[in-house]
């Protein structure tokens, strides 16, 4: 889930000194996927509602400089009988500065936190594509990204027990 040094970035807290926080320095696309495999076909009305599978990942990693980089991964697939209408997939990134918050929170801090600032843009990156591909503007709902976060955690907790 991350690739973090527990102790860059994150000073130790002093009784009350630094009150938590986070900055946003940069948002960008790493990489944006978009498949349309069956235009025009598949642009027309009037068939059945697709079924959709939806995708969500969250990867942090400390830099050298102090700051963290986040990465949340958002894939969409629309599926009806007859094949594939879209997929589309994107790593969406950012450079945080978190400050004030112990290390021993700083992963939930990076994997809750930081990709609840960054969905939003995201989902509109997803929304424009999907629309440029002939589609209804595809608006994802609103992500719970701390049970997805307790969910992996659980789910990692498992995979060490029976390891």
């Amino acid at each position: 889930m991350t690739d973090i040094d527990a102790g860059a970035g994150a000073p130790e807290t002093q009784t009350g000194a630094e009150a938590p926080g986070i900055r946003i320095l940069a948002q960008f696309v790493r990489d944006l996927s978009f498949e349309n495999p069956r235009a025009p076909d598949a642009l027309r009305g009037g068939a059945a509602q697709p079924q959709i599978e939806l995708g969500v990942e969250m990867n942090a990693r400390s830099r050298e400089d102090g700051f963290f980089e986040v990465d949340l991964k958002l894939s969409a697939k629309a599926q009806r009988d007859d094949g594939p209408l879209f997929v589309v997939e994107l790593l969406y990134g950012g450079v945080f500065q978190i400050t004030g918050v112990p290390a021993e929170e700083i992963e939930p801090v990076l994997l809750i936190e930081c990709p609840r600032f960054m969905f939003p843009f995201a989902r509109r990156i997803i929304a424009d594509v999907t629309s440029d591909g002939g589609f209804p503007p595809f608006l994802l709902d609103p992500i719970d990204f701390a049970g997805v976060y307790q969910a992996r955690k659980a789910q990692t907790d498992q995979q060490v027990g029976h390891a």
